[in-house]
């Protein structure tokens, strides 16, 4: 092993700003570590807080490409000082800039804030130098810290890490805020809570923002969506938001084993009597199940159900954790929708109106199921849809427009024919019900 990597978590400056608390048993420890080591890297404020010898080469930890290079500088030196003293060829690796003492083992220290394999460096230094190179000791995190402020569980919150600070990061951070009721969202991105309160203005939610993480002017503010739209905050931050009904002393059902939102779904293509309906008006669970093959949903998608009906694609969506919007003109309906929602367990933004025209204001989707409207409503959703779009239809001429709007597209188009045939007793015995057909077509980007 030509180098070894110790990746020390930093619990952050103390209250006074001298100096962190590390994650060793003692200062000593790290004291000792430190002085053997050929090369360290860390933010200004952990090598501060550490005491970093005056001798000992440092690279601040800001782009983590020039701090990977100056690893890979001191391994490749490393190897080229043993080839050299075995007298072996050294084309591929010569010496640059010499950190090493010809110890044959190269000594890194990285100093990293809180618990660096939890969205950390761990991640990237493993994949760059293997994980036998690294020894690893984490000290709490910020994540962690802050629930502690807050008197709340966390192995119940779905956490996104929203850095890179992009629309992106950004977009699915908010999805997931809205499909689950409690979200942990980790961000280098001062906007980034109030443009998570802009999008939450219309829930009944709750933030709490830890800005300046890590730092002696680390401040936690409690406030609503709408009063977060409005401020701007230290970099870094922890967003926590959570819904304030329920949520904090909700009861899970047994015990809770499981990190993470415990609203993964066992089954799907729920029985069609699990939704309020009328008239039998609710889409068969045999065209879910295909749809949800499809549609993909997960944990920061945004999904289109248009032509809703009752609401089961919408709901069946939100179980496995997306953002939905359910689009549908029949005013009782969406009242059905809405209590199809609440008996699930989850939440669904419905929009009372006709597609495409109320299409205008909603966020571009990643996924889109059409249950009607036509081939306009289908080339309208094409066009703006991320990844797929699925369209149910019941007639042959239905199938050629909805192919030709979404082929327009630029979507590549396939579909099937799907007729069920169930199980329903006759005397003493079954017979088959067949269901009317319906194709079902799928357009994907590539």
């Amino acid at each position: 092993m030509l180098v070894i990597v110790s990746v020390v978590g930093m619990a952050g400056t103390s209250a006074n700003g001298s100096r962190a608390e590390e994650s060793f048993s003692s200062p000593a420890e790290l004291k000792s570590l430190l002085e053997d080591a050929d090369l360290v890297v860390g933010a200004l404020r952990h090598i501060a807080a550490a005491d970093v010898p005056r001798d000992v080469p440092v690279v601040e930890l800001g782009p983590l490409e020039s701090a990977m290079a100056a690893i890979d500088r001191l391994r490749a030196d490393e190897m080229a000082m043993v080839a050299a003293a075995e007298k072996l060829p050294h084309t591929e690796f010569e010496p640059t800039q010499v950190f090493s003492t010809g110890k044959g083992q190269a000594q890194v220290v990285v100093l990293a804030g809180g618990d660096p394999t939890f969205f950390g460096i761990v991640r990237v230094l493993a994949d760059r130098f293997g994980r036998s190179a690294l020894k690893v000791w984490p000290t709490i995190s910020s994540l962690s810290q802050l629930f502690g402020k807050l008197g709340m569980s966390w192995d119940d919150a779905v956490v996104i890490n929203a850095n890179g600070s992009g629309e992106e990061e950004t977009r699915r951070a908010l999805n997931a805020c809205l499909a689950f009721p409690k979200v942990a969202v980790i961000s280098t991105d001062g906007e980034l809570p109030g443009k998570l309160g802009r999008g939450l203005r219309h829930r009944d939610r709750m933030l709490a923002v830890a800005s300046a993480t890590g730092t002696a002017q680390e401040q936690v503010t409690e406030l609503t969506p709408t009063a977060a739209s409005a401020q701007w905050f230290t970099p870094s931050t922890v967003t926590v938001v959570w819904r304030p009904v329920g949520v904090a002393v909700a009861k899970a059902r047994g015990v809770h084993v499981c990190a993470g939102a415990p609203r993964v779904p066992y089954r799907w293509a729920l029985a069609d009597a699990a939704f309020a309906h009328q008239d039998a008006a609710v889409t068969s669970a045999e065209v879910r199940a295909i749809a949800l093959s499809r549609l993909g949903p997960g944990p920061g998608d945004l999904v289109w159900d248009i032509g809703s009906g009752e609401g089961s694609v919408a709901v069946e969506c939100g179980r496995f954790g997306a953002a939905v919007v359910a689009v549908e003109a029949d005013r009782g309906a969406c009242v059905r929708i809405a209590t199809n929602a609440r008996a699930h367990g989850v939440e669904v933004d419905v929009v009372s109106g006709r597609a495409p025209e109320v299409l205008a204001d909603l966020a571009d989707p990643d996924a889109v199921y059409v249950g009607g409207g036509g081939a306009a409503v289908v080339a309208a959703c094409a066009a703006r849809v991320r990844r797929c779009v699925v369209v149910a239809v019941s007639s042959v001429d239905e199938v050629t427009a909805c192919r030709s709007a979404m082929t327009s597209a630029g979507l590549a188009v396939d579909g099937v024919l799907q007729q069920a045939s169930g199980l329903t007793g006759l005397g003493s015995g079954d017979r088959l019900a067949t269901a009317r057909p319906t194709f079902l077509l799928w357009g994907e980007r590539s």
